[in-house]
């Protein structure tokens, strides 16, 4: 059995990660989920979150935040379709914290025309991409 496998991270925009891991981590709709070598077909969504690669070959960590999508494994590899994936050396911290305070402000208001499900959406993905900028900076 193969030690490495196939993973690419695609968004709706461009092809973020293409490359043989060894492991990937990423946050499932039910809970976290590890993916090793030889791992049953599965399809599952995903919750925004930072997806870990540990790059086959090479001892070093890929950190990609998701803000949801789907997570397709095959025999051969791994497939993360995602609604916007962000490489983490490009995630923006004051972005991030600006659309965090956003979404909060947008659900203490009390406007009749308020979606709250959408800003609550917003707020999780915000808070998801602060902390995939936190752990980016505890891996430096």
């Amino acid at each position: 059995m193969s030690k490495v496998f196939q993973v690419d991270v695609v968004s709706a925009k461009e092809s973020i990660f293409s490359g043989p891991a060894t492991f990937v981590a990423l946050p499932g709709e039910s809970g976290e989920l590890g993916i090793l070598p030889g791992h049953i077909p599965l399809i599952s969504r995903i919750r925004p979150g930072t997806v870990r690669i540990q790059n086959g070959g090479a001892d070093t960590e890929e950190l990609v935040f998701v803000a949801g999508g789907i997570l397709e494994v095959q025999p051969r590899g791994v497939t993360v379709l995602a609604d916007t994936a962000i490489r983490g050396k490009d995630l923006d911290e004051a972005k991030a914290l600006e659309a965090k305070r956003a979404a909060e402000e947008a659900l203490a208001s009390k406007a009749a025309e308020m979606d709250y499900a959408k800003a609550q959406a917003e707020l999780m993905e915000a808070i998801a991409e602060i902390n995939a900028i936190q752990r980016l900076r505890k891996k430096k």
